[in-house]
């Protein structure tokens, strides 16, 4: 008999993707409403919550501790475990080159301090906990990420607009890639710890990298060009998300990559997926102008 996953914010970019390979897993997948829904009562009889509630950076102090809490209240109620996709921003400003379970979290930043202080409550609850790091997500559809609201936004003009400086590496996550990998982790619950961290690889592409990369799977030359922040600081007074967005620009400007290797030994190799083929993939939603004018191999 399949096992029950409730998947909170199934909607959004990561519930979505997880939603969908807990699936193709053969997992029983409750997609939960927050209109509608209890969540003590959907978490009943499920034997893992994936909890992929993000709210807007302005309301993260206010509303990500209240939400843990209720996430842990259910998993007590449940006996279900919690999977939880995580970022670099635990590790802080200045996260060294490689990235692994092992790295310290040492984040003293308002964003950073967050999450390092919502993992600690899921590790200090005592209920079964993984949380499962990447990069920036790179999606199949067009759902207001970095890469298909700023980076990619142009391409259909030939331009490539990128946040730092082009030749920094960058840690970056394929969405259907990371859920497979979550689906492969959940599918070995009974094997892992209380709680337990693990780092998913995925690419590490630098700006220019990516522009080149676009640059061949349309076909077309594609220019790379600097992103401007003034837009941001004049926005401060006016836009609540413009705080955070300045506060984490340091990822842009310091090189990092990602070590998959624990998380490899657990489920496996990583998918064999190109970059080429993850931007491909990437572009698709932006428009019949940005896609591939080449056969995909």
């Amino acid at each position: 008999m399949p096992r029950t996953a409730l998947v909170l914010g199934a909607h959004g970019r990561f519930g979505r993707s997880a939603a969908a390979a807990l699936e193709t897993a053969r997992w029983q997948v409750r997609r939960f409403d927050r209109q509608r829904d209890d969540l003590t009562s959907a978490a009943a009889g499920a034997a893992l919550i994936v909890n992929a509630w993000n709210p807007p950076y302005s309301r993260w102090a206010a509303e990500v501790p209240r939400l843990t809490g209720s996430v842990i209240a259910a998993a007590r109620a449940s006996g279900a475990a919690v999977a939880i996709p995580g970022n670099v921003y635990v590790y802080g400003t200045d996260l060294p080159p490689v990235l692994s379970p092992d790295t310290p979290h040492r984040a003293t930043n308002p964003l950073g301090r967050i999450r390092r202080e919502m993992e600690g409550a899921y590790r200090e609850a005592g209920v079964k906990t993984f949380v499962l790091r990447a990069g920036d997500f790179l999606d199949t559809e067009a759902s207001g990420n970095w890469f298909d609201r700023i980076l990619a936004a142009r391409i259909a003009r030939g331009r490539f607009v990128y946040p730092g400086p082009p030749d920094i590496p960058h840690a970056w996550a394929f969405l259907p890639d990371l859920a497979g990998a979550l689906a492969r982790v959940a599918d070995r619950l009974d094997d892992l710890p209380r709680f337990s961290e693990f780092t998913f690889e995925g690419h590490t592409a630098a700006g220019r990298q990516m522009a080149e990369g676009i640059a061949r799977v349309t076909g077309r030359p594609i220019a790379l060009k600097r992103m401007s922040w003034l837009p941001i600081h004049l926005a401060w007074p006016v836009w609540p998300e413009a705080r955070q967005l300045l506060e984490m620009r340091f990822l842009w400007s310091r090189p990092h990559r990602i070590d998959g290797s624990a998380l490899a030994a657990l489920i496996g190799p990583p998918a064999d997926r190109s970059l080429d083929d993850v931007l491909r993939a990437a572009i698709a939603p932006l428009g019949q102008n940005a896609r591939s004018t080449q056969t995909s191999r």
